[in-house]
């Protein structure tokens, strides 16, 4: 599998997403996620897309079809992580599941098309893990207007366990998911090749580097 994109849960409507736009990134479209009870806020780039995403319906994030994805509680518990990784293919992959997991039929996806969610999804201080089986993200919709930089690493740190699902989705390529004090993820793109590097911390737990 290969790396598509990571998301971190924010608060709702993403203001903190207006930082990255001081900074001269450009913002992809918004959309919801029906039956999820979630929106989102893109950044895309030439290979990834870094998504911020909230909780917009507490009732339809416990109740509906995502709701062993623990969003609301993820997003009232300042212990649990706030990141989410999504897999799909590489070229000629296996079709074997790459973790232990379970089958989210969301209902923005026409069926079959749905997510493997790695089986440590209940454990609500752990990254979320995703992985899409089908290589065309179940319906064709034009293409977004990227940032032309590549993400070239991205790091996420946690305080709970790396093993399980964590410690095999961290052996796919751009990824390292490793023990740390506290949540957060650290993206590079273009190999730090500008020299600029932005925390942003404490609004949201992302240190940027280009």
């Amino acid at each position: 599998m290969t790396l598509d994109h990571v998301f971190i849960l924010v608060e709702p409507e993403a203001k903190v997403a207006d930082r990255l736009l001081e900074h001269g990134f450009r913002e992809g479209p918004k959309n919801t996620h029906p039956g999820q009870g979630t929106a989102n806020r893109r950044f895309y780039f030439a290979n990834g897309m870094l998504e911020l995403i909230w909780v917009q319906d507490v009732d339809e994030a416990r109740n509906g079809p995502a709701r062993s994805l623990h969003f609301s509680e993820r997003a009232e518990n300042p212990t649990a992580s706030p990141f989410g990784v999504i897999f799909v293919p590489c070229d000629n992959a296996s079709p074997d599941i790459p973790f232990p997991g379970w089958h989210y039929q969301p209902a923005y996806f026409p069926p079959p098309r749905g997510f493997h969610v790695g089986a440590n999804s209940h454990t609500i201080a752990e990254p979320l893990c995703f992985y899409f089986p089908f290589q065309d993200l179940g319906v064709p919709k034009p293409q977004p207007e990227r940032n032309p930089q590549t993400v070239s690493e991205v790091i996420i740190s946690t305080p709970s366990d790396t093993t399980g699902v964590l410690k095999l989705a961290s052996q796919t390529d751009r990824l390292s998911i490793r023990s740390g004090q506290e949540h957060l993820m650290e993206i590079t793109l273009n190999h730090h090749e500008s020299g600029h590097t932005e925390d942003y911390r404490p609004a949201l737990p992302l240190i940027l580097r280009w």
